[in-house]
């Protein structure tokens, strides 16, 4: 039933999802907790950019922002990221598009966390003389990240199925290999398995270890 597998690379295309999955997580993390503290900072300015930002890029179709930064910033542009490889281009550009859609949800899910945090612990900070950003990222975001362990679970295991997304421009992971068998295998139920065994493969374990690790880490009030 499944001897059709040995023609194609599944776990090749699974590996390229991994490799989204992890590159887009960290560039999230880094960009989201960037967006969090300009969205609790005291310079309206920068809280109005991350109000902005949060607002629109959490109601604009991941496939939209996929697509523009192919067409828009590849084609129109002329925007390589550093490489004159078709494929590396168009991964770079994936993970480009999925950091830049995901971080507005890890913006929230850190800001939420922050909002655990006592507010009387960021006055006594600030009066022992810690500036804004001292406080924020000695005092604040250290018990913020331990709140926030259980939302930002959700995001990564969102974002792992939202690399499929990247099919659309090309990038070889698992959706766009389950489109070659499809349409070139008589097997559609066996394919459907085969590609929803491997996410929950990678989704599964990712929220048991999280939530197991955002139970130990909890703050206890």
């Amino acid at each position: 039933m499944f001897d059709f597998l040995d023609k194609y690379d599944v776990l090749g295309a699974f590996w390229t999802t991994v490799q989204l999955t992890l590159l887009s997580a960290v560039g999230s993390l880094v960009w989201g907790t960037l967006l969090a503290a300009m969205r609790v900072g005291p310079v309206p300015l920068m809280r109005g950019f991350g109000t902005t930002y949060v607002n629109i890029l959490r109601n604009i179709p991941l496939t939209v922002i996929i697509l523009f930064a192919s067409l828009g910033l590849n084609q129109t542009l002329g925007i390589d990221l550093g490489s004159d490889k078709v494929d590396t281009t168009n991964f770079r550009l994936a993970v480009l598009g999925l950091i830049v859609y995901t971080s507005a949800f890890v913006c929230e899910a850190i800001r939420s966390g922050i909002n655990t945090v006592p507010v009387g612990q960021a006055e006594a900070a600030r009066a022992i003389g810690l500036s804004f950003t001292q406080v924020l990222f000695l005092v604040v975001l250290p018990q913020a990240f331990r709140a926030a362990v259980g939302p930002l679970a959700n995001v990564l295991i969102a974002l792992t199925k939202n690399t499929t997304v990247a099919a659309a421009i090309g990038v070889a992971e698992a959706a766009l290999l389950m489109k070659k068998m499809v349409e070139n295998e008589a097997q559609l139920l066996a394919i459907s398995a085969v590609i929803a065994f491997g996410f929950c493969c990678l989704t599964l374990p990712t929220g048991l270890i999280l939530g197991w690790v955002g139970k130990k880490v909890a703050v206890k009030r």
